[in-house]
């Protein structure tokens, strides 16, 4: 068996989801190698989280968890940004990303070690809700800056294939490729962030989506089988920030010279359109519309912020010199 690097955190960001943060930590209690530390932020939640972190603290080493609360909701982008801060100022080599609601496989470690002395930016497989494996095959058209489904055999010979896009449901990141591109940018609230900086790294090192399952989805949701992806139901939160954050990918394309503006501006008409589609096909309304046009206007004015500037990596935590 494949024994795991010691030095790996997992960064957890929670939201008034209790029940699912709870079995998410009985999965880690019961992981054949245990991470070196659990950074659970807690986005301010309302019910009882911290509660519930406390009793399942005690299941742990002390000191291993660390119970980070935050004053206010900064969305999953702020949480998973906070999240990586802390594992790297407690000394982590490798920040693993993961929302609330997924239960991590017992083996998950002993799965990602071979991976992780190839590759310094990794997703392992999912299984759904249901137990099916999760469709997850995203790699950005930088053309059109959207990550669209690659077509043929998901992984080649070896087990892997290289994308360029991301998820923080499952992500795991070397802290040398954080003190690269910097924290994950809390500016995105929800939506985009994960892909977005996927991506960045992906500037610097190959990414990775390898043949091991370590993650299970807890959570349903409504949604479509398409075939090459599955189509989700989404918040009004959702539908805005897809719109209005397209400017900050747009911006960050455009810091590595890869903007092309007529193609750009038609896959802002595509997600769109995806998002029209999604309303009427999963969630049988039109109600949403609204969010998508203030969603759009915000999106302006962010074209137009001459102040912007992308996430300083010198604000990311120096790698100790001692073991903790």
């Amino acid at each position: 068996m494949n024994s795991a690097p010691e030095k790996i955190a997992i960064a957890i960001v929670t939201f008034n989801r209790s029940t699912y943060l709870k079995e998410l930590l009985a999965s880690a209690a019961a992981m054949d190698t245990p991470p070196f530390k659990i950074v659970v932020v807690d986005n301010a939640s309302t019910d009882d989280t911290q509660d519930v972190l406390a009793a399942a603290i005690k299941d742990f080493p002390e000191g291993l968890v660390i119970n980070h609360r935050l004053d206010t909701n900064t969305g999953g982008s702020g949480g998973f940004s906070e999240g990586t801060k802390v594992a790297l100022e407690q000394g982590a080599d490798w920040v693993w990303l993961m929302d609330d609601d997924v239960e991590i496989l017992p083996d998950a470690l002993e799965q990602f070690a071979p991976w992780m002395q190839r590759f310094k930016v990794i997703h392992g497989r999912r299984y759904d809700f249901d137990g099916t494996p999760f469709y997850w095959q995203a790699k950005f058209n930088e053309f059109l800056g959207v990550p669209l489904p690659y077509s043929g055999k998901q992984f080649g010979r070896e087990g892997y294939a290289v994308t360029n896009s991301g998820t923080f449901e499952g992500m795991l990141i070397s802290a040398d490729i954080v003190r690269k591109i910097g924290l994950p940018d809390p500016r995105f609230f929800i939506s985009w962030d994960d892909a977005a900086y996927a991506w960045l790294a992906a500037q610097h090192t190959d990414v990775v989506y390898v043949d091991a399952f370590v993650l299970k989805r807890k959570r349903e949701q409504k949604q479509v089988n398409l075939g090459i992806r599955h189509l989700n139901d989404g918040s009004p939160l959702f539908r805005f920030h897809v719109i209005r954050n397209r400017a900050y990918v747009g911006k960050y394309f455009a810091e590595y010279g890869k903007l092309n503006r007529v193609g750009f501006g038609i896959g802002t008409a595509l997600t769109l359109a995806k998002e029209v589609f999604r309303l009427v096909v999963v969630q049988h309304t039109l109600k949403g519309l609204g969010d998508l046009a203030r969603g759009f206007r915000a999106n302006r004015a962010l074209w137009r912020d001459k102040s912007w500037r992308p996430m300083d990596p010198a604000d990311v935590p120096a790698q100790l010199t001692n073991d903790r």
